[in-house]
């Protein structure tokens, strides 16, 4: 892509606060971008083939959705963490193992989209990230579900497509999770607490494709506490 192009796209970010260049082949982030870190409420840089995020990133104090799905990134810079207006972060189909250690900083995250990297396990760092609503790990490698899972904030947890054979029952601690994904892990039913049936405020679970008939799940003690979540929660939607 030739540098008019690219000085066009920066014009236009410029007035309208979004820059959005997706499936051109790029290598590494545009550092022209830099000249706009304070008009920038949205960049999209999905579909390219960028491996690193520079620290530079830091810089963009305004930005509120941040798009790199599909590129080759494998870490992230701490300097990201800075990003304190940030809502939404979408690294769908990367190559990361684990998120920077100051994750939890990024204190205005709404959304965070992981689906489809290499993580182990569900990052501590997000139990400290208030208000977080929907949070997609599907497709990773994880195994287990720690116990700080029990101070996670979001209202959905999507861990579909996991190898996931353990859960804590601190899970059911959530304070604000309804929705619970687990299709496709490796889960036994003796493996899946109780008390996301009989106490927890998880109103729609789904399991199907583990170890276990789903017609099983009706016999654990709690089923029918947890079906008058369902119930009700469906009634809302209707």
């Amino acid at each position: 892509m030739g540098n008019s192009a690219l000085k066009a796209h920066l014009e236009t970010a410029q007035k309208t606060g979004v820059f959005q260049l997706t499936g051109k082949g790029l290598t590494e982030f545009p550092e022209d971008l830099q000249k706009l870190t304070s008009n920038l409420r949205t960049i999209d840089l999905s579909n390219n083939k960028i491996e690193l995020l520079p620290p530079l990133i830091g810089k963009f104090s305004f930005l509120k959705s941040l798009a790199l799905n599909n590129n080759k990134l494998t870490t992230l810079p701490e300097e990201l963490c800075k990003l304190k207006k940030l809502e939404t972060l979408h690294l769908n189909g990367n190559h990361l193992r684990q998120l920077p250690a100051a994750f939890g900083q990024l204190s205005a995250l709404k959304t965070l989209s992981l689906s489809g990297n290499q993580l182990r396990t569900v990052p501590t760092q997000l139990s400290g990230l208030r208000h977080l609503d929907v949070v997609d790990l599907s497709k990773n490698q994880i195994q287990n579900v720690p116990d700080t899972v029990g101070e996670l904030q979001a209202i959905e947890l999507n861990l579909n497509q996991n190898q996931i054979s353990q859960i804590s029952v601190q899970i059911s601690h959530c304070p604000r999770l309804k929705v619970l994904r687990l299709e496709e892990n490796c889960l036994e039913l003796s493996m899946l607490p109780q008390s996301i049936l009989s106490d927890s405020q998880i109103s729609l679970l789904a399991v199907e494709g583990n170890l276990f008939e789903i017609k099983k799940l009706r016999e654990l003690e709690g089923y029918d506490k947890y079906m008058e979540r369902f119930t009700a929660t469906k009634k809302k939607f209707a």
